[in-house]
């Protein structure tokens, strides 16, 4: 079995890089030329032998390379931390890298700097997570249905290997080859690590006196990455934006108690740690979250809901097939729970979900739920037969704002026990862990059989509060069957540290996935951390909300830009752009100029108010300044917010189509606009729909 390198010194040298292990002395090195990028396998004491080396520094691994406008970047680990150990296997988050260079620039390029910064923080805010022995890309029922010999990248799960596009040079290299070494080399395997994007965390606890170790896993996909308002729905590949994979872990008799460091284990290049003789059992529940699965997006222009845009059905159904044929071939039966509103604005994108799955299921059968609260407290969709793949689909609707609204967050149980029956046959999946094996062997004892697939609009505040009630029954049963827990007890009754823990983890959880995708912190998590709804906590849901609106209008373009760039969305040496026109600002120089405006008269008025008047001077002057500046400022507020498109913080790498055509839209109509629309110019510089080719989404669409 070959694992990835623990030690990596790079050897700088003017003509390449070289990357040697210091605990496999008699490995290839890997050389990467300079400039070129060429990589190649070498005999790294004979090769060094013949360099002048100016520098050599100690890395934890290499995420991979990156191509920009200018430049090829060797991308590496330069510092991480442990978090825990997992079946005895140390991990580790990212903490700082460093990008290396090829060429030694020596002017000074805006566009390739920006690159740079925007790569810089989004690997520095992105939470990465790896580990040298165990792949932390799979759930431990994958991994048992696994060849353990192969190497750690080839078993990688390929939605969540989240440095897969950067690691394509590698591994293009290790499967046809290079210069001078045509043939597969799988002497790179070592250098080749996989790294998850997402929350990880592991704890070292006990429950009743029963030491044990409980993890909780969130893997983010790679597919269709970015943002709140500027990724939604599925692609033309089928894959969902904010698609995430959660696997809550529960191991009993764990080889790993104690962090450890690198020395010290039994294993030095697996970092494992060696058992007592013990079985080890591990038992996991898995779940997944994912957009709505049809063509649709919703539209910033300044308001604080924007407008939604929904194709029409039957151009999404082919995705929607490759999407759930994914789904099913993985994981089963799938149980969708759709927890957007029934009214509303939310109605449309709830209709269209239903309307996709009625499309793909054989002879639909519906079945509404009625109370007080809701003409359709539920609402069901299930096959008449077992005739197609697709049957093996079930809609499940539960209108969780009605009945849970005046902070009765109780309520949510209600879907819980809707769902008793699936949840009973679904199971969970349960192994031993052989001891004194030194291959990771796992003797599977059950298989979880399906999966809950949860959404709400965002798939973020809503969704995070049903999938930790649906962990906290699965582990319920876990401890039962584990003869810790008496039938019909609930831990959370039976062991308040053990509950706290549980609770702080899934809020946690919830947090880490909201911030990537919406830039801010969970809702809602006040109920998560205490188990029931407070006022701090709604106080600070609105102080959540109104961060959103700011983020994802002002400041989100750019982090798409940076999702695009590190996943490889868009390629920087392939565009098709002129020179220095990447993140130029494209408006009109009046459009750009009226947030300044805006600022400067409610200064003036700021600086009218508290200036004191010269004693037996006219009051009517500066009554006129103030009333000029006033309507200068409001005049700017109302054109800002009535062009908003024109203000929204656009991607500038993948334009959106809807995006350029509402631009398009907005700046005819302020052409007509009677105080500006003589002095906009008709045609802006740079501003040619050739950018626009590349985009990700077809331009047709049905209001």
């Amino acid at each position: 079995m070959t694992l990835p390198y623990r030690d990596i010194n790079i050897h700088v040298a003017g003509d390449s890089y070289i990357f040697t292990s210091p605990s496999s002395p008699n490995a290839p090195a890997l050389s990467i030329d300079r400039p070129t990028g060429d990589i190649r396998l070498v005999d790294g004491a004979s090769y060094l032998s013949g360099r002048r080396v100016s520098r050599v520094s100690s890395v934890a691994g290499v995420l991979g390379m990156i191509r920009l406008r200018l430049d090829k970047y060797i991308v590496v680990i330069t510092k991480a931390q442990p978090v825990g150990r997992l079946k005895g296997h140390m991990v580790y988050k990212v903490i700082t890298t460093d990008l290396l260079p090829l060429r030694e620039r020596q002017i000074r390029d805006p566009d390739e700097d920006k690159f740079l910064a925007l790569l810089r923080n989004f690997i520095k805010s992105g939470p990465m997570y790896f580990s040298y022995s165990v792949d932390l890309t799979n759930s431990f029922q994958r991994q048992s249905q696994q060849d353990a010999s192969a190497p750690m990248w080839s078993r990688a799960d390929d939605r969540f290997f989240w440095n897969r596009f950067i690691q394509s040079d590698l591994i293009d290299f290790r499967t046809r080859g290079g210069k001078g070494q045509p043939a597969p080399q799988p002497g790179i395997d070592p250098f080749i690590l996989p790294v998850t994007f997402g929350t990880l965390e592991i704890h070292q606890t006990t429950f009743k006196s029963t030491p044990l170790t409980i993890a909780l896993i969130s893997r983010r996909s790679r597919h269709r990455g970015g943002t709140r308002y500027f990724t939604r729905g599925l692609d033309d590949e089928g894959h969902a934006s904010n698609y995430n994979e959660t696997e809550q872990v529960v191991i009993l008799n764990d080889s790993g108690s104690g962090m450890g460091g690198f020395a010290g284990s039994g294993d030095m290049q697996s970092g494992k740690r060696g058992t007592d003789g013990r079985e080890m059992q591990i038992l996991s529940y898995v779940q997944t979250r994912g957009s709505v699965p049809v063509y649709w997006a919703e539209v910033n222009t300044l308001k604080y809901t924007p407008k939604i845009q929904i194709r029409s059905i039957e151009s999404a159904l082919p995705a929607a097939k490759l999407h759930f044929d994914e789904q099913i071939r993985i994981y089963g039966d799938n149980y969708l729970v759709n927890l957007v509103n029934q009214k509303g604005r939310e109605m449309r994108v709830k209709q269209a979900y239903e309307q996709m799955v009625e499309m793909l299921v054989s002879g639909p059968r519906e079945h509404t739920q009625s109370d007080q609260l809701t003409d359709e407290k539920f609402h069901t969709i299930d096959a008449s037969g077992s005739k197609s793949h697709f049957d093996r689909l079930h809609y499940v609707y539960f209108d969780f704002h009605t009945e849970t609204k005046g902070m009765q967050m109780h309520r949510a149980q209600l879907l819980i026990d809707q769902m008793h029956d699936a949840l009973v046959r679904q199971q969970y999946f349960r192994a031993v862990d052989m001891p004194a094996s030194h291959v990771d062997r796992l003797e599977v004892r059950n298989l979880q059989t399906s999966v809950v697939r949860t959404n709400c609009m965002d798939c973020l505040d809503r969704t995070n509060v049903v999938q930790s009630l649906l962990a906290r029954w699965t582990l319920d049963r876990m401890f039962v069957d584990l003869g810790i827990l008496n039938p019909g007890s609930h831990f959370k009754d039976e062991d308040p540290a053990f509950e706290f823990l549980f609770r702080n983890m899934w809020a946690d959880n919830a947090d880490i996935v909201s911030k990537a995708y919406s830039g801010t912190g969970a809702m809602k998590t006040d109920l998560t951390r205490l188990g029931k709804r407070t006022k701090a906590g709604a106080l600070q849901d609105g102080n959540v909300a109104v961060t959103r609106y700011w983020r994802n209008n002002f400041l989100d373009g750019p982090r798409q830009d940076a999702f695009d760039l590190f996943l490889g969305a868009y390629l920087p040496a392939t565009a098709n752009i002129g020179s220095n026109l990447v993140f130029a600002d494209r408006r009109p120089v009046l459009i750009q100029a009226v947030p300044y405006v805006t600022a400067f008269s409610f200064f003036f008025v700021f600086i009218g108010l508290f200036t004191r008047r010269v004693p037996d001077s006219a009051a009517w002057p500066l009554r006129l300044f103030l009333l000029f500046w006033t309507l200068v400022g409001l005049w700017s507020l109302y054109f800002i917010f009535n062009n908003g498109m024109l203000y929204v913080n656009w991607p500038k790498l993948n334009p959106r189509p809807w995006a350029t055509e509402g631009y398009h839209e907005t700046i005819s109509k302020v052409r007509k606009d009677k105080v500006l629309g003589a002095f906009v110019a008709r045609h802006e510089r740079g501003l040619s729909t050739a950018r626009y080719l590349n985009a990700e989404e077809g331009k047709k669409r049905i209001e």
